[in-house]
């Protein structure tokens, strides 16, 4: 038996969601169908790579051992497909990117300018989303860049040795609340907190980044993983959400926010750029450019 891209397809939709019905509708196809699938894989492989009686549905160690090499081959395959395309159309290759939602307005865009060097922009695909599903992106092969923030104290669940990164910007978590809205120090009981839900990678960092006792201080009165909707409820006097500086340093200026704690309490983060090993050469030309000095860069062709 043979391996096809389908089959890793299914793979990488079983090893996600955890549930053979759910996987089979993202596979658009029957859940028995879909099940036989599997199995054919598990022969190929001839041993099983999912645990069928946990819930949700876990990788076997085979399977766990098999996840990383399946993914770089989808990711292989892509790039080779996209410039097999882009070839016979004799068009540049599209630049995918997978961006955290903040960065792909605040960010992002600039950014990209930048490093064009004010020639015309080539085909650029972007997907705004949560980091849990921006990394979920890149490990399936959807994605050749991710740009998100980062602190030592949170890292990537993305493996470094798989997936190399480089700082392209600063940026810091400033803890603001609404004019007259609550404040760090104003008091010792329960502070009302805007709070990034699980897939938020703003939320990982600031659980793994905040003191203890600040921490045990805060009351969660809403949780979202947009930090623009968090900003949305801070200016309503909702309560304190810890924002990204380049999301609201007009609110600062203007007074529709204030600073609702010291300055101890922010947390600097750095902007990164994350790839896979294995590129196109599109892609490889787009690396070397955003890894090199800023006063070292060509605009890109």
């Amino acid at each position: 038996m043979t391996l096809d891209l389908s089959q890793i397809e299914d793979f990488r939709a079983l090893a996600e969601t955890g549930n053979f019905s759910r996987a089979a509708t993202l596979r658009h196809v029957t859940q028995p169908a879909f099940s036989r699938r599997i199995r054919a894989l598990e022969d190929w492989a001839g041993t099983p790579l999912f645990d069928r009686e946990a819930h949700p549905i876990a990788l076997t160690p085979a399977g766990e051992a098999l996840r990383p090499l399946l993914a770089e081959a989808l990711r292989c395959l892509t790039e080779g497909r996209d410039a097999a395309r882009a070839a016979a159309e004799g068009a540049r290759a599209t630049l995918r990117f997978a961006a955290t939602h903040v960065l792909s307005f605040t960010f992002f865009p600039v950014w990209l300018r930048a490093l064009e060097g004010g020639a015309p922009p080539g085909a650029v695909s972007l997907v705004s989303d949560s980091l849990l599903a921006c990394e979920a992106l890149m490990l399936g092969g959807q994605a050749q860049f991710l740009l998100c923030h980062h602190h030592e104290a949170a890292p990537s669940r993305l493996d470094p040795a798989r997936f190399p990164s480089h700082p392209v910007g600063t940026d810091r978590l400033v803890p603001v609340a609404a004019p007259d809205g609550p404040a760090i120090g104003e008091g010792r009981g329960a502070l009302p907190f805007l709070a990034y839900s699980r897939e938020s990678g703003l939320g990982r960092i600031l659980a793994a980044a905040l003191p203890e006792e600040i921490a045990a201080r805060l009351d969660a009165a809403f949780t979202a993983h947009h930090a623009a909707t968090l900003r949305s409820m801070a200016r309503t006097g909702r309560g304190i959400a810890w924002l990204p500086e380049s999301l609201v340093a007009e609110d600062l200026t203007d007074g529709t926010l204030r600073r609702a704690g010291p300055a101890a309490l922010e947390v600097a983060l750095e902007i990164r750029v994350i790839r896979p090993l294995a590129l196109g050469a599109a892609a490889e030309a787009f690396w070397d450019q955003a890894t090199r000095p800023a006063k070292a860069r060509a605009p890109m062709a």
